[in-house]
């Protein structure tokens, strides 16, 4: 059986059924590696428009006519933005992609996330504009009311009445402060708040119808509350007078 076998292999019609066979094989392999091209755009890609800007309401149109989908998966709220705009994209614009692919897309919520409002009482206007800032809401009117504490937060008002600390109000909404306009030129001395924390050295201005200004905190302060004044500006001097109402920037570590 093995000669006849041997003899088989080496026949003519052994490779000319194996020629046969192997032409056959190529043939199936190229047209299902071209039909595969051709099913799945092989080699073709879209570019991805950069959407951000765009109303949801003409995302639809906009994306089918470059055979695109589109599907919401986050919402942010930004102040200067329509409800409905797009903010974001993955794939980002100018990615290429296949037909069909889906754009994931965060839009601008059509209603403005809550904070609580902050208590600004008795800072000064400078830093009740930058805690105001840091809670996402605006600085409106600045009401001046006779006071020796001289642009000293005397009230804080939201829609024309007294807003108190804590209260839920939408992020960007507007706050009017109620300031002391300083009158009265009577000059006091400089108190000395070295060794006094945030609230002593509060104290001791307000005793002397001063303000307290900027407070620079030491990098590495863990507690604030309970850190100490060891710089003043201006410093602590019985010659040299400030007005009443005046602000006294300290330094805390």
């Amino acid at each position: 059986m093995l000669s006849n076998l041997i003899k088989f292999i080496r026949s003519r019609i052994f490779f000319v059924n194996l020629l046969a066979a192997s032409v056959l094989m190529a043939a199936v392999f190229f047209g299902i590696y071209f039909w595969l091209g051709n099913f799945t755009h092989h080699g073709e890609s879209i570019t991805v428009p950069d959407l951000r800007g765009l109303k949801m309401a003409k995302l639809e149109s906009f994306l089918t006519d470059k055979h695109l989908r589109f599907k919401v998966v986050d919402s942010l709220f930004q102040v200067d933005q329509s409800p409905g705009t797009v903010l974001e994209q993955d794939p980002a614009p100018d990615s290429k992609v296949k037909e069909e692919r889906t754009i994931y897309l965060t839009v601008n919520s059509s209603q403005p996330p809550k904070v609580r409002m902050p208590n600004l009482i008795d800072v000064s206007y400078r830093q009740a504009e930058a805690i105001l800032e840091s809670f996402g809401l605006k600085v409106g009117q600045l009401i001046y009311r006779p006071d020796l504490a001289r642009n000293a937060v005397l009230d804080q008002n939201y829609k024309g009445s007294s807003i108190l600390p804590g209260k839920e109000i939408f992020k960007g909404s507007v706050i009017d402060l109620v300031l002391g306009d300083g009158m009265g030129n009577t000059e006091v001395p400089v108190p000395d708040l070295s060794g006094l924390t945030r609230g002593e050295a509060l104290f001791v201005l307000k005793g002397s119808s001063l303000t307290i200004g900027t407070v620079h905190v030491d990098p590495g302060v863990r507690d604030s509350g309970s850190a100490k004044v060891y710089k003043q500006i201006p410093e602590a001097s019985e010659e040299g007078m400030i007005n009443q109402g005046e602000a006294v920037d300290i330094f805390i570590r």
